[in-house]
């Protein structure tokens, strides 16, 4: 009886017998809906999640055939593969975070704690984003706000090799990780990364397209997620009490910032209606996505010009404009 209470108790007591990754897949799949793991932040499903945890940490190519779910482990192999899902699966801590890395398509960033886990659906929005904001030349001057990881300046500036972007985020272990994936993507002489909250600490400088993938969730909301996301730094989360407090920030200290034929693009989660309830005057438009959240919008220079400023942004414009 004592040993199948210890058994229940801790589903890792018979990992001996484990001896294959196909194995380990079965296994983990099922610990995965036993103990509510939420998804999302690597992968939207427990198979795939899974797998990749398995095939990362045998060091096995990802793009290998399913013959490797066969080969019989060494008891190394195993003993590895029980601490990486220990944390996985007990404490709930997001593979990301395991493996120090993430992927946004065919880009590989470097992640820990200090950033969140890069997950954007910009992903889909940038190798267009040219046609969608209706730019008739090639962008020169981009900007990340809130750029984390530095995941979406690198995407900016892969896309348009001819642009010089800059990336801004408020946390100093951000950025610190964003210098790491600039120096991995060779891009140190065409990305300027500022500590600052929005722009406030930036330069002034004309950009034909603002970018942010900000902190979107009400408050209340962030208090109320998986534990998975209580391991990701909370100012990268929380948008105060609507949500809405960077993105108001963000709208404003635009206008001074942005050329005449310019947009600035917002990732939003949710906050749509919200979005269009409160800027309804600035005529936010909703970039089609592929699984039709459609949660990316943007706003035109013509439209900014709309938005009522501060004494502080209004001589900032003031400035650009002699």
């Amino acid at each position: 009886m004592a040993t199948s209470q210890r058994s229940i108790s801790n589903p890792f007591a018979k990992t001996a017998e484990l001896t294959t990754p196909g194995k380990w897949l079965s296994f983990t799949k099922k610990l995965y809906v036993k103990y509510k793991l939420a998804l999302g932040q690597v992968s939207d499903n427990a198979h795939d999640e899974a797998l990749y945890l398995i095939l990362f940490t045998l060091g096995i190519p990802m793009d290998s055939d399913t013959s490797v779910l066969s080969r019989k482990l060494k008891t190394s192999e195993i003993k590895s593969l029980t601490e990486v899902f220990k944390k996985r699966i007990l404490e709930h801590i997001p593979a990301g975070y395991l493996t120090k890395e993430a992927w946004l398509g065919e880009f590989g960033f470097y992640v820990d704690e200090r950033v969140i886990i890069p997950r954007s659906y910009f992903l889909e929005i940038i190798p267009y984003i040219d046609l969608l904001t209706g730019l008739k030349q090639t962008p020169k001057q981009m900007v990340d706000v809130c750029t984390g990881s530095g995941c979406l300046a690198i995407l900016l500036a892969h896309a348009f090799p001819d642009a010089k972007v800059d990336g801004i985020d408020l946390s100093e272990d951000a950025l610190d990780v964003a210098k790491i994936n600039v120096t991995n993507h060779d891009l140190k002489k065409r990305i300027t990364l500022y500590q600052s909250d929005v722009f406030d600490s930036v330069p002034l400088k004309t950009y034909d397209l603002i970018l942010s993938n900000p902190p979107y969730e009400p408050s209340a909301h962030v208090d109320q997620l998986p534990k998975e996301f209580h391991h990701e730094p909370r100012m990268a989360l929380d948008g105060g009490g609507d949500g809405l407090d960077i993105i108001r920030k963000l709208l404003v200290q635009s206008v001074p910032r942005l050329a005449s034929h310019g947009s600035v693009l917002i990732e939003v989660g949710g906050l749509q209606e919200a979005i269009d309830k409160e800027f309804k005057h600035l005529k936010p438009i909703w970039l089609s996505t592929a699984d039709g959240s459609n949660c990316i919008c943007m706003f035109k220079a013509e439209h900014l010009k709309k938005i009522k400023l501060t004494s502080t942004d209004r001589k900032a414009r003031t400035r650009k404009a002699s």
